[in-house]
């Protein structure tokens, strides 16, 4: 089944769209607005969610899980043995840059998936030459 979705989106957006405090708030609430067809990896989800637990407390943490479900235009990327395998090949690529393995599954899912635009802060996430939303 061939994936439509040409955007990537990583724990940095969602964070943004949903913390207020965050200086990209504007701009992520206004994307996530009227979003278009998106994709990302369960470790992402698993990142932010665990985020807002730490931040914040489990009610937040499930506010955001609330959000995912909420969000239809979502594609949730699976990470099993195969796909944590290639990530671990860009974790060695680019050893200098201290990627974490939802960062490095999030490079292979937007390589694989030839996705050109990623909704992201986190520089690192165009590190194979990808457009972060943020430098457009």
């Amino acid at each position: 089944m061939a994936i439509k979705s040409k955007i990537y989106i990583d724990t940095s957006a969602l964070i943004a769209a949903l913390d207020r405090s965050d200086s990209y708030h504007p701009l992520f609430a206004r994307l996530f607005a009227d979003p278009p067809r998106l994709i990302t990896s369960a470790l992402v989800i698993a990142e932010g969610h665990a985020w807002f637990l730490k931040r914040y407390d489990a009610i937040k943490a499930i506010q955001f899980l609330n959000f995912i479900e909420e969000l239809k235009v979502l594609k949730i990327e699976s990470v099993g043995q195969a796909e944590v395998k290639e990530a671990s090949k860009f974790i060695r690529r680019f050893s200098d840059q201290d990627l974490s393995l939802a960062d490095a599954a999030g490079l292979d899912v937007m390589q694989c998936r030839r996705i050109k635009l990623c909704w992201s802060t986190d520089r690192r996430l165009a590190l194979t030459g990808v457009t972060l939303v943020i430098h457009q």
